[in-house]
């Protein structure tokens, strides 16, 4: 009697063991960084995905960090069902994500805790409103545009990288000295040195970056926005600082807290997991300069017009 209950709890014990070695838990447990020949954490080799559903902004009404399950499925299907509608003569794949981000959050924004912007400050409200007064009715040139029109530059190459309708992958480059974030929308390239070296005073569209690591965390410093880009009404002013941690073999987390005592009245910060896999990163044939696209949205600019 004796040896069956031994042999009973054995058997129990092995099948609780073998269960925990399949978990996610004992995935992440087992997994190990990999590490360049220098030894810091190697993030080449994989093009990351940040596209998501999940809002910037927790929505009006909502109050709680989290989605209940059913919430979050609700959320989901509205949210297709929103973003398929009218798209049957798109002329290209519009990709956002289309399922939630882990545990179901309700915004990219941690802090503050209510998942919102902070408010603006007086003058950035004054500037609002006068671009928004000022803003033409149709446009003259190609100045006129968005630079994302332009194919100039697009808020998801950064910094900060933001999740956009589609071409939302990443992919990483690491030497001794030097970092290059190789993003597939506009193709841009930025490169950041990771010798100490002192910001420069040169105003660039992706800001002026210098990265160092944390433990394990890359974490890069940006300044030096040139005024003709704008994350929400910021350039010149804005400071992004982003960290880079992989926790495990397919996800990066990236973090970043943006401040401008010009436009918010505090800082804040998002959260947004990138998952790996094993795409390649494809060609982006849009370019400054295209006539075929800047004729084209011209015309339909002239056909508003006529129609008035």
């Amino acid at each position: 009697m004796r040896a069956s209950s031994v042999a009973a709890v054995t058997v129990v014990l092995i099948g609780s063991w073998l269960v925990y070695l399949s978990s996610p838990a004992a995935a992440r447990s087992a997994w190990s960084m990999p590490r360049t020949a220098w030894g810091h954490p190697d993030f080449q080799g994989v093009t990351w995905n940040f596209a998501t559903m999940t809002p910037l902004e927790r929505p009006r009404g909502v109050d709680t960090p989290v989605f209940t399950e059913q919430e979050a499925a609700a959320f989901e299907r509205q949210t297709v069902e929103r973003q398929s509608a009218n798209s049957s003569n798109g002329y290209d794949w519009w990709d956002g994500g289309t399922q939630h981000l882990d545990r179901r959050r309700t915004s990219l924004i941690v802090d503050p805790a209510d998942g919102r912007l902070p408010a603006l400050t007086p003058e950035a409200e004054r500037r609002a409103a006068a671009g928004r007064r000022a803003r033409p009715g149709a446009e003259g040139g190609p100045e006129d545009f968005p630079l994302n029109s332009r194919c100039i530059w697009w808020q998801n190459a950064g910094p900060p990288m933001l999740p956009s309708p589609y071409n939302d992958n990443v992919q990483f480059f690491q030497t001794r000295d030097h970092i290059v974030i190789f993003n597939e929308n506009i193709h841009d390239a930025r490169i950041v040195p990771m010798n100490g070296r002192p910001h420069g005073t040169i105003r660039q569209w992706m800001g002026d970056s210098r990265g160092r690591w944390d433990g394990d965390t890359l974490v890069i410093d940006t300044v030096n926005l040139s005024d003709k880009t704008s994350l929400r009404g910021s350039n010149v002013n804005l400071h992004v600082v982003e960290r880079f941690t992989r926790v495990d073999e397919d996800t990066l987390e990236y973090r970043f807290t943006i401040e401008d005592p010009t436009v918010w009245t505090r800082r804040w910060t998002v959260v947004l997991p990138m998952h790996g896999s094993a795409q390649p990163i494809y060609e982006f044939a849009c370019h400054e300069g295209n006539a075929r696209n800047m004729e084209g949205l011209l015309e339909i600019a002239r056909f508003l017009e006529s129609k008035r």
